[in-house]
């Protein structure tokens, strides 16, 4: 038999038989997260009726990406760092885009998904990149505790790198952001009970006494700095706390769009019709010839 043929171009390729052909199909999608046959679904290999009633959400999350389970006490600081996320007001462009998408007639999967996109890297990914910068600081100093001038060198690289501008402190809202004193705590007493290892706090507020010493004023962490924190301190790697975060800030986007469908509202756009926008182009002008010099 045969066992090469010749496709248009001429080309002789082997033939592949059914159980070839069966294997290369399997083999498209791989993966280690889940096992689905007739009767049965297994998660990173625990059957699905067993994590039912079981785990809390939190503790899924961390099984669904880590492939292994949580200690209580580590759902628990993750979980913790979810609520904290979960909303900031219709001010935030996430929040205002799934309400005006609603508006424009979006179902609740559609306005969730428009305002989830816009959680990029200025709005939903200081996050993220304070957990970069954190890490950037551990690694610089990997057997010791890193110092003032380990952080100000490091700190003064990711300036050069992306601007002024520190993720994870600071607030154009808040003085001193009310979620990330409770969050710091927790991760304190996770650290006295041996849960976890406070480095990466240490670290966050090194950067915080640096850049009070330069700004003659307190730049207190915030929100994306104290979960940037227990995103580290649980092991978890940066891209993941931005994920996790928008999981967390998911919940807010519903609640709004859902909000706002029960208010109803038709083409509700960024500012009450009663506020004007500033127009700062040319003065009122025509194509029309002027008649005093067309005379």
């Amino acid at each position: 038999m045969n066992d090469r043929a010749i496709d248009k171009t001429g080309d002789k390729r082997p033939v592949k038989t059914a159980e070839q052909r069966v294997q290369e199909a399997t083999d498209w999608w791989s993966t280690s997260i889940i096992d689905i046959k007739p009767g049965r679904i297994g998660i990173r290999g625990y059957p699905i009726e067993e994590l039912i009633g079981t785990l809390s959400f939190p503790q899924m999350v961390w099984l669904m990406l880590r492939g292994d389970l949580p200690s209580a006490e580590q759902g628990a600081l993750l979980e913790a760092a979810m609520v904290a996320g979960v909303d900031h007001g219709p001010h935030a462009p996430s929040i205002a885009i799934a309400r005006m998408g609603v508006t424009c007639g979006l179902p609740l999967n559609g306005a969730m998904a428009s305002a989830i996109n816009v959680l990029d890297d200025v709005h939903g990914g200081a996050g993220q990149q304070c957990m970069e910068l954190l890490q950037a600081i551990s690694d610089a100093s990997p057997d010791a505790e890193p110092g003032p001038d380990v952080i100000a060198a490091v700190v003064d690289d990711f300036i050069a790198k992306n601007g002024k501008i520190i993720p994870g402190f600071g607030h154009r809202w808040h003085k001193v952001d009310p979620r990330s004193g409770r969050l710091l705590q927790m991760v304190r007493d996770a650290e006295a009970a041996g849960i976890v290892d406070g480095r990466f706090g240490r670290i966050a507020l090194g950067i915080e006494a640096l850049l009070e010493s330069r700004k003659g004023a307190p730049i207190p962490m915030n929100i994306d700095g104290a979960t940037a924190v227990i995103y580290l301190a649980l092991g978890f790697a940066p891209p993941l706390g931005r994920g996790i975060f928008i999981l967390s800030r998911s919940v807010g986007i519903l609640a709004h769009a859902w909000e706002q469908t029960q208010q109803g509202g038709r083409i509700k756009g960024p500012m009450a019709p009663s506020i004007p926008y500033r127009y700062t182009g040319p003065a009122a002008r025509s194509l029309a010839p002027d008649p005093a010099t067309s005379a």
